[in-house]
């Protein structure tokens, strides 16, 4: 009999890359991009989580395509842009959390889920009133470069083998 460890396990689903932002700044504009190169143990190239110690959790943010909308109605306004939020990538059509604590594959590059991206007060001059509290439960996850190269909007998100057991 399958028990829930096995069913967690299991994450056939296969994401795809819906949009890339850099930040050369902190605080700076995101800007949209259709490829960008990840750097291993560092980040996306340009972007100015990359400038980080060697080894940070937080070297590349991805929020979850299909939490936009539901964002958006939160803070009533018909659409919400991904650079507004402070992601670098937007994912359709995986669940990112399941990626928690996994390693996974962006286009040929190899990526760990390493928590959750918890929104800031930033979230409040972006969206308005409320922000910070329409993003919580919906803010991505965080990863850190295991292989890098190149990656494009439209490359597969696919996760690889079970999920890590250290923290």
């Amino acid at each position: 009999m399958e028990t829930l460890a096995d069913r967690l396990e299991m994450l056939p689903q296969v994401g795809r890359v819906e949009w890339i932002g850099l930040s050369p700044h902190p605080r700076g504009e995101l800007r949209s991009v259709t490829e960008a190169t990840l750097l291993v143990d560092h980040g996306l190239e340009d972007d100015h989580h990359a400038k980080h110690k060697v080894g940070s959790k937080r070297q590349v943010t991805l929020i979850q395509a299909e939490h936009l909308p539901t964002i958006a109605s939160m803070v009533h306004n018909p659409s919400v842009t991904p650079g507004l939020l402070r992601r670098n990538l937007v994912i359709a059509g995986i669940n990112l959390l399941a990626l928690k604590g996994r390693k996974f594959r962006i286009g040929d590059c190899e990526l760990e889920g390493t928590g959750p991206c918890d929104p800031c007060s930033r979230m409040e001059e972006n969206l308005g009133p409320g922000g910070l509290n329409a993003m919580r439960g919906h803010g991505g996850l965080t990863a850190r470069v295991l292989i890098g190269g190149v990656i494009k909007i439209g490359d597969e998100v696919r996760a690889l083998g079970s999920a890590m057991t250290h923290g």
